[in-house]
């Protein structure tokens, strides 16, 4: 029986049945940064059917329900954090540079008669730089202190995390308004009818991206830090 109801918090459905967050994702319905509403009132901003969509989530709960390794909100801080390296901070370090000489060329080709493509590299940029910075502050400074905390929890420990996970979720919020605009003037990363290869490429790879870095930030924001500010 499933205790999803419609007023259950939208990042609290993810954490459960992280496959949700591609259904919400295609109904634009931020589960990462303004994930903590009601699904009943996330629906109504979207003027959408909340009934239909707690079905949907009912549906994908059931037919996930013994695919345990796709649930990392059960797994330990440690493994949490191990889980949030080797799959998404390994993926952002593989796919932004090897994506960045397609923005490029997409840019430099098509940027004359497409210009939107020229704020598409500018904002990818942008993203690319504060991303790879920000999953180097975590890997190197950030979770060794929440390891250091969860094995010997301490007042101190807990007042040295406080300003640097309130700084992440601060820059989690600015790569989710990149994001945000970058969807918003690909049309949804739907390139023209007689695209190219390289603009298709490029397109579904910014999907992706997007995908991947929505999960990556609900993850942190919405179980690690939770976590970390529940122990406190």
């Amino acid at each position: 029986m499933s205790s999803f109801t419609l007023q259950t918090q939208v990042s609290d459905i993810v954490t459960a049945v992280p496959q949700t967050a591609d259904l919400f994702r295609a109904l634009r319905i931020d589960f990462c940064c303004g994930g903590k509403v009601p699904l009943e009132e996330a629906a109504y901003k979207r003027k959408l059917d909340a009934a239909v969509i707690l079905e949907e989530i009912k549906t994908l709960e059931t037919k996930m329900a013994d695919y345990r390794e796709s649930r990392p909100g059960e797994l330990t801080e440690p493994e949490l954090i191990e889980y949030i390296q080797h799959k998404h901070h390994a993926f952002l370090r593989e796919e932004l540079p090897a994506l960045t000489p397609y923005v490029t060329k997409l840019a430099r080709v098509h940027g004359e008669h497409h210009p939107e493509l020229l704020r598409v590299q500018a904002i990818f940029a942008d993203l690319s730089k504060e991303l790879l910075e920000h999953t180097e502050d975590e890997d190197l400074n950030v979770f060794p202190l929440i390891l250091k905390f969860v094995t010997n929890p301490s007042l101190q420990a807990a007042e040295e995390l406080k300003p640097l996970v309130s700084e992440l979720e601060q820059e989690h919020e600015q790569a989710g308004g990149l994001l945000k605009e970058l969807r918003e003037i690909t049309s949804g990363f739907a390139p023209p009818v007689d695209a190219c290869g390289t603009y298709r490429l490029v397109y579904q790879r910014l999907a992706m991206l997007e995908k991947d870095t929505f999960e990556h930030i609900h993850l942190e924001n919405n179980v690690l830090f939770e976590r970390m500010r529940a122990a406190e």
